[in-house]
């Protein structure tokens, strides 16, 4: 659990707000830590990572989204996601179009796209940790976590849950709190390009308590806190 929350910060302060939304700016030094971080534990490639959320946000629950319970069906969503992401990848072209500021340099071409490298080696290091068999099911089950957790902040996000604000997106505290902020998913759609996705006191996102940390420490820049929208 705890390799998959690593993970899971990872995603949502780096990949989701910094980089596929540019709600904040991180120093290069926390930028290379969460891209190896990402690189080991999940092999997820940024530009496509990137590409295919701001789809999901361009065609939200109409067709063209890569990932909408309301076209495909809740469950397909919450047990396939990889496989709707895998899918929506190969559309290069989309991937590109949505991704031209975020062109890739040499780690991006050397090191970070080779995905099943960089999980070989994060396998490998819960091997040297942990033994063999204890390495093996670590890995097995911050897989099954992290699948999880993804799919169900498209699935349950978009049909279970509460919408203060008129969208097709819902909020869910308790996922909030298992995906470090990302449950709070009608309030980001409302806002995307806000840092902070929790919009009343009532509401806990601790991936912003993780970003005020980085910002005390001069670790990073928020270029937007939106505390004027409130639900009508």
């Amino acid at each position: 659990m705890a390799i998959t929350q690593v993970a899971i910060i990872a995603t949502t302060v780096y990949l989701h707000r910094s980089l596929s939304h540019r709600a904040l700016r991180l120093s290069p030094a926390v930028e290379m830590c969460f891209r190896s971080i990402l690189w080991l534990t999940t092999g997820i490639k940024r530009q496509e990572w990137v590409g295919i959320h701001r789809l999901h946000h361009a065609y939200t629950d109409v067709e063209g989204d890569p990932h909408s319970p309301v076209i495909e069906g809740y469950w397909r969503i919450q047990l396939l996601n990889v496989v709707y992401y895998r899918r929506a990848a190969k559309r290069r072209a989309s991937i590109q179009r949505y991704t031209r500021d975020l062109p890739l340099d040499w780690l991006d071409r050397n090191v970070f796209s080779r995905s099943l490298a960089g999980l070989a080696i994060g396998i490998a290091l819960l091997v040297l940790l942990f033994g063999p068999v204890m390495g093996a099911l670590i890995a097995l089950l911050h897989l099954c976590f992290y699948l999880t957790l993804s799919g169900a902040i498209n699935a349950i996000g978009h049909t279970f849950g509460k919408r203060p604000f008129d969208n097709l997106a819902t909020n869910n505290q308790w996922l909030a709190l298992l995906t470090f902020g990302e449950g709070l998913h009608n309030n980001h759609h409302e806002l995307p390009t806000s840092a902070k996705l929790s919009t009343s006191r009532s509401q806990v996102d601790p991936g912003w308590y993780f970003i005020l940390l980085l910002r005390r420490l001069g670790l990073a820049k928020v270029r937007m806190l939106r505390r004027d929208r409130q639900p009508t």
